[in-house]
């Protein structure tokens, strides 16, 4: 199983120049990782087109390419939106980067779980063109869908060209169990992200808050093996949202979790509350430039501390 590095796990150090897509996959090589998946989803001080990338010039894409051939690393790319306008400028950046995987998601303005045909019909208009480039789509549980909701918008469109991004952690934002929801994404996973969450408190509302794998309350040796068992993939991404955190997008219950136990069990926050809360993580600049310092440095040892697990559970799991 390879193991590849989510460029999301950097963002607060890409968020503040401190970190380029180069200086990313040279990082990404040092840790001892065989990928990257790279985020073009505007942000805060990125580019307000192509994220983390600074062009899509196809001099510029074809530099960021052999930066990553030249490692002998993976590719994938991380999008978002259905509409077949994003998708089909995804597929370009993608061609130029030498990505054979495409991540995106729903935008929320146009997810409604009890009417999701639009979604699929773009969907299966993108497929002839991702069959003529040879890169497969796949399709995220990004904190509103559950995984029923994923399973059938990829049975409708019907195509191998078109599966499931499994990330472990977002199902919890829909109060589903992240076993439950591995074990039944795990067949149509096409893609990852690998992470861990704990629930935690921002004044009086229960979050969901990322921490380095391993951290969390995410049975992370269970998501693994069910991966290694029951899908077809050979990589997982590693995406620690961390310092990160969201607030539950459904009812509770939607996806048959009720209770704060196990998983779902409240916990301490990772930061002094005196010095940022909780739902202020991501953004820590906007509240002060020692939660910033404090912030970028827990996510340079946050990376490391999870590789070093990914490792252990590579070599648990894959020998």
């Amino acid at each position: 199983m390879k193991l590849g590095l989510e460029t999301e796990s950097y963002h607060l150090l890409f968020q503040h120049k401190r970190m380029d897509i180069f200086n990313f996959i040279e990082q990404t090589w040092k840790l001892g990782l065989d990928g990257v998946e790279i985020n073009i989803i505007p942000d805060h001080n990125l580019h307000p087109q192509f994220g983390v990338l600074d062009s899509d010039d196809p001099t510029y894409l074809a530099r960021v390419k052999n930066a990553i051939q030249s490692r002998n690393l993976y590719c994938e790319l991380d999008t978002r939106w259905t509409n077949q306008a994003s998708l089909m400028k995804s597929i370009e950046i993608a061609n130029g980067i030498g990505a054979d995987v495409i991540r995106t998601y729903i935008k929320v303005d146009d997810f409604d779980p009890l009417n999701l045909q639009p979604i699929i019909e773009d969907i299966k208009q993108i497929i002839p063109v991702l069959k003529k480039h040879r890169i497969k789509l796949s399709l995220e549980n990004h904190e509103h869908e559950t995984s029923d909701n994923i399973i059938e918008i990829i049975e409708a469109v019907d195509s191998v060209w078109f599966g499931a991004h499994c990330d472990i952690g977002n199902s919890m934002m829909t109060w589903e169990d992240p076993i439950e929801a591995v074990h039944k994404l795990a067949p149509y996973t096409i893609s990852t992200h690998f992470k861990d969450h704990i629930v935690t408190m921002h004044n009086d509302e229960p979050v969901v808050c990322g921490v380095p794998i391993g951290e969390g309350s995410i049975d992370i040796d269970e998501c693994f093996a069910q991966l290694v068992e029951h899908s077809s993939i050979t990589r997982i991404n590693i995406e620690i949202c961390y310092p990160y955190c969201a607030s539950f997008s459904r009812e509770k219950g939607t996806g048959g979790v009720f209770k704060l136990t196990g998983a779902f069990e409240v916990k301490e926050p990772p930061f002094d509350p005196e010095l940022i809360k909780p739902m202020d993580y991501y953004y820590p600049h906007k509240i002060s430039q020692l939660a910033l310092e404090t912030l970028i440095d827990a996510q340079i040892e946050g990376v490391k501390h999870s590789v070093a697990v990914m490792k252990k559970l590579r070599n648990k799991y894959c020998k």
